[in-house]
């Protein structure tokens, strides 16, 4: 009986100790988490380094040229950065697209003038298992995910996300 019991118990412990690493590097970003931006360059030619996203929050937007979703969240995104005060909200988005090609051909196609980075396995590592896409993280001014959605969002919640900009404050003279 002792027998039967040891190979059952040490199988579980094997299964458990695998579900536990492979959790590990499987674990999803949420809010309350860090998500570390790091320095990034952009398609567009533009670097950021961390400094730059410590100064206010942070949309992020990951999404893809293939996804309608992300298409009509896209649109959202380009609506909103017009609505708000001009750098009163860091904005990056991330294409999980494999070439950069066709995302330039995209921005240049529908007009948009947003920050892309391709998704790289830092960045990968950092957002950690994806639903899908579309996938948006507001930020804090110390990384600090405050807001977390994917899939599309309806267009009044997107917009409320001007929430999160903040005046720039002018230095005194």
């Amino acid at each position: 009986m002792s027998q039967i019991k040891m190979p059952h118990l040490m199988l579980k412990k094997i299964i458990y100790l695998c579900l536990f690493f492979y959790c590990q590097n499987g674990v999803a970003v949420e809010v309350g988490d860090y998500l570390p931006l790091g320095k990034l360059q952009t398609i567009q030619g533009q670097t950021f380094d961390q400094g730059h996203w410590n100064n206010k929050n942070t949309l992020v937007h990951v999404w893809a040229t293939w996804c309608g979703y992300c298409h009509k969240q896209n649109s959202h995104l380009n609506q909103l950065m017009k609505k708000i005060p001009v750098d009163s909200l860091n904005v990056i988005t991330i294409s999980v697209d494999k070439r950069v090609g066709p995302v330039k051909a995209y921005l240049k196609d529908q007009r948009y003038d947003f920050q892309v980075v391709m998704m790289d396995e830092r960045l990968s590592k950092a957002i950690g298992k994806r639903r899908g896409v579309p996938e948006l993280y507001i930020l804090d001014r110390q990384g600090r995910v405050i807001q977390k959605d994917y899939g599309l969002m309806v267009d009044l919640d997107f917009f409320e996300l001007a929430r999160y900009a903040q005046p720039t404050q002018s230095n005194p003279k």
